[in-house]
């Protein structure tokens, strides 16, 4: 007889000894022997292999192991599932399903590694009735989902790679077939797989095997899935961001099919509830990675798909594309000689893609010549096709707002003129560029310039106004200008401030064209001839607003003076001795504070600070996203709140400008250190335009600093934009003493009064302010660009602009082109307006 060595040590006796399951390792040869003797016992001795085999020991087995193997040693499912082979006509076998129904659950919810759950598989579709069944069957479903997350492959070598394939698989069948018997076990199956890839709390990363999932899922359920699933209002936006990642991880799966329709059907789902911000995010993120993919050939074919719905939707800017643009050449050359059957095909799919992009965003030649160099021999699909690509693939093709853009003949808007491409955050650059161009006589001037050398700031500003008027482009990509221009201090791709970026840019050209004007003096050069070199001839009928100039001023003045710069004197009056101290002050734009909500400004304006001691400072506000909603209202525990808008008529620029000119009495905290007197005083600060610029530039301070609080406010009161307003210029009637022009003493920035020079008329008592010396003159200016900032916020949002040309100026106001410098000015220009 045959002796059968228990754990527990009873023997049935015989002459012959059954190994334990240890017995049966790795060598080949012994555990065809063993399995050999097992079946022989078990064939002719059926009573006792199944007295041996029953299901207390399965279930030591299964709970403990035997002797010294752990309980989760794979041998221990290929040796019960030996015995069950041999038993499965025995009655007892049905106790022995029993059993393993309750453990296979167990050990799933203990997470074995792949070797065992693929031997547990095995077992289980052998041998369906170890399944577990009714609830415990959804439940055992969701804990496999979750085991095969945990599926993690460490091997190196290719036949170890292709083991862990294989017994991935054989999980993923088992699921397959529980789906198919039992069809109620499919839903919470897939809910778990999204619980898992959406997760943004696990303390591990989920495994791609997943992926393996995705073909067993019948594809007519995808639209019904994607859309209950996109419309949840439960699912968070971090949630979903992270399960489409995770899905698109999925590619790298060798052997998963579908996962690319999966990916683009939550992609378009997505779109169709106007989710861009997730798939802004989400394209920026993984597009790479997905490019990346199509160096496999085995998962070629879907990335593919993925990138090319990613790239042809991702329609509002060139980023997305131009994160693979240096990826493109050398992939292309590696399918032209790989060799592969499917590389050519492929190849072809490749380029006309490229083509499309590179239609699309055709502002960026110098990207773009080494990619034509290398597919110039393949197929180029034509300009209908191409567009009709791009019409279909947009985010929002549902109702698209790109088709009429695309369909129209012309390249160009409806308005005629090209936009400019959002390079990144960059619209607070954009719409300073376009609200320029737009001002006609500036243009006009910087594109008749004669200037030598690239590398100045000037030339690449000539050169873009020169594309943006002759172009038949849609738009152009100013990225070389954006290198040169940005401030040092703007960080690359960050929301900026439009205004600041505006003086910077400004005072670079003006100290541009001095400095030139320094090295050209030094030079025994004719003076026509170095005039010709930085700026037009001011004797010339093109010269405009400034052809009354003397020559003295025209060689000495920037062409920025010239059409931006005005003059400013502040003065302020002590009101104890009534010594004045005056100062005289360039300027190129105004800023404008807001006046006070309960306060006209035809009373009185010196009653201090704009919103009392608590708000004391205005300044700017931010903007750079592509997308208005990008600046949303943030929380109440955000260092950022909004000033509500009031009830009070709302205020025009003409009052704005007013509250900017208005007398400011200097008193408490703020008092005026009288250098007559040696002390602080009460005082009275003025200010007047002496000299008014050809282009006046207001900026609207919407951004106030709460002191008390401690928050940053963006002031979203409503402020109407006249077509035509007055500025009032101070003419002095008498020139001022030769002693009064001198140059200020070295300005201390700790009291007002040591930046300001006092007047000759000090010891007059009764001098009041030089307003009985002055003849003030309205000068008269047309609205001709507004800049808009869109968003709740101070820290962010969007700037866009309004532009009229200055031949549609005068046609709507009756002013002749000609009669601008007598009659009217070019234009004022709002910033930062709302």
């Amino acid at each position: 007889m045959l002796n059968l060595d228990r754990r527990h040590g009873q023997d049935i006796g015989g002459p012959c000894e059954l190994k334990s399951p240890s017995s049966f390792g790795e060598d080949t040869f012994q555990k065809q022997v063993g399995f050999q003797v097992l079946e022989a016992y078990a064939r002719y001795h059926r009573p006792e292999f199944e007295q041996y085999f029953s299901k207390d020991f399965v279930l030591g087995l299964l709970q403990q192991g035997y002797g010294e193997l752990h309980h989760k040693d794979p041998a221990i499912i290929d040796f019960i599932h030996s015995c069950l082979r041999l038993l499965i006509s025995c009655p007892s076998v049905l106790d022995i399903f029993s059993v393993i129904q309750v453990e296979v659950l167990r050990m799933v919810c203990e997470r074995p590694d792949p070797v065992l759950c693929a031997r547990l598989s095995t077992l289980l579709s052998d041998f369906v009735q170890c399944i577990p069944k009714d609830r415990t069957g959804s439940l055992f479903c969701q804990q496999l989902v979750r085991t095969i997350s945990y599926f993690q492959c460490f091997a190196n070598e290719e036949q170890e790679l292709r083991e862990y394939v294989n017994q991935v698989t054989r999980v993923s069948t088992l699921l397959q077939n529980i789906w198919k018997v039992d069809p109620t076990t499919l839903l919470p199956s897939l809910q778990e797989v999204f619980s898992i890839i959406s997760s943004t709390e696990l303390t591990y990363e989920p495994s791609i095997a997943l992926a393996c999932l995705v073909q067993h899922i019948p594809v007519q359920m995808i639209t019904v899935l994607i859309k209950s699933l996109t419309t949840d209002q439960s699912v968070k936006d971090s949630n979903m961001t992270k399960a489409l990642c995770r899905m698109i991880d999925w590619l790298s799966w060798p052997l998963a099919h579908h996962v690319d329709i999966w990916v683009i059907a939550l992609l378009k789902g997505l779109a169709a509830v106007q989710k861009f911000t997730i798939l802004i995010d989400v394209t920026l993120l993984k597009i790479e990675l997905v490019f990346n993919r199509l160096w496999y050939p085995i998962v070629r074919q879907g990335a593919l798909a993925v990138l090319s719905h990613m790239l042809l939707s991702f329609q509002h800017s060139p980023e997305a594309f131009h994160l693979v643009v240096p990826r493109v050449v050398p992939l292309a050359q590696s399918l032209a000689t790989d060799g592969h059957s499917n590389s050519k095909p492929f190849l072809f799919q490749f380029s006309e893609l490229i083509h499309c992009m590179m239609y699309h965003y055709s502002g960026f030649p110098d990207l773009y010549d080494n990619i034509l160099e290398s597919i110039k021999d393949l197929p180029k699909p034509g300009e209908d096709k191409i567009k009709l690509v791009l019409n279909q693939s947009a985010w929002t093709s549902q109702s698209n707002s790109f088709a009429p853009g695309f369909l129209r003949p012309s390249g160009k808007s409806e308005t005629g003129k090209t936009g400019l491409v959002n390079l990144g955050n960059t619209c607070y650059m954009n719409s300073i560029l376009q609200t320029l161009f737009m001002a006609t006589d500036f243009r006009r001037h910087v594109l008749s310039l004669k200037m030598n050398g690239s590398e100045r700031l000037m030339k690449k500003l000539q050169l873009l106004f020169a594309f943006l008027a002759h172009t038949q482009r849609a738009a152009y990509a100013p990225k070389h200008f954006l290198e040169a221009s940005r401030p040092p201090w703007f960080n690359a791709g960050s929301q900026q401030d439009c205004s600041e970026y505006l003086r910077f840019l400004l005072d670079r050209l003006h100290e541009e064209e001095k400095t030139i004007q320094v090295l050209e003096s030094s030079q025994p050069k004719d003076v026509s001839t170095n005039r010709n070199d930085i700026g037009p001839n001011c004797g010339t009928s093109s010269e405009g607003n400034v052809s009354s100039l003397t020559q003295t001023d025209c060689d000495s003045r920037t062409l920025i003076e010239r059409m931006f710069g005005g003059k400013l004197i502040t003065g302020i009056r002590c009101m104890h001795c009534n010594s004045i101290s005056e100062k005289e002050e360039p300027f190129t734009d105004l800023s404008l504070a807001f006046c006070p909500p309960a306060t006209s400004v035809d009373g009185d304006l010196a009653a201090g600070p704009l919103f009392g001691p608590e708000l004391q400072c205005q300044g700017s506000v931010n903007g750079g996203s592509e997308n208005p909603e990008s600046a949303s209202v943030k929380s109440p525990a955000s260092s950022v709140s909004i000033v509500p808008v009031t009830s009070e008529p709302p205020l025009s620029v003409p009052d704005l400008v007013n509250y900017f000119l208005a007398p400011e009495i200097l008193d408490a905290d703020n008092a005026y250190f009288c250098e007559k007197c040696s002390s602080l005083q009460r005082a009275e600060r003025t200010l007047e335009v002496v000299s008014a610029p050809e282009y006046l530039i207001l900026t609207l301070l919407r951004f106030a600093y709460d002191a008390k609080c401690h928050v940053r406010r963006k002031i979203l009161d409503n402020v109407t934009i006249p077509s035509v307003m007055k500025l009032p210029v101070h003419t002095h009637v008498s020139k001022p003493s030769p002693t009064s022009l001198q140059e200020d003493p070295p300005e201390c920035s700790e009291n007002l009064a040591k930046k300001l020079k006092p007047s000759q008329n000090d010891d007059d008592e009764r001098i009041d302010v030089p307003v009985q010396t002055t003849c003030v003159q309205s000068v008269p200016y047309v609205l001709c660009s507004v800049v808009m900032h869109s968003g709740l916020s101070s820290e962010s949002g969007h700037y866009y602009s309004y532009g009229r040309s200055v031949c549609e100026l005068h046609m709507s106001t009756g002013v002749h082109l000609h009669m601008v410098d007598i009659q009217i000015r070019t234009g004022f220009c709002l910033m930062t307006a709302e």
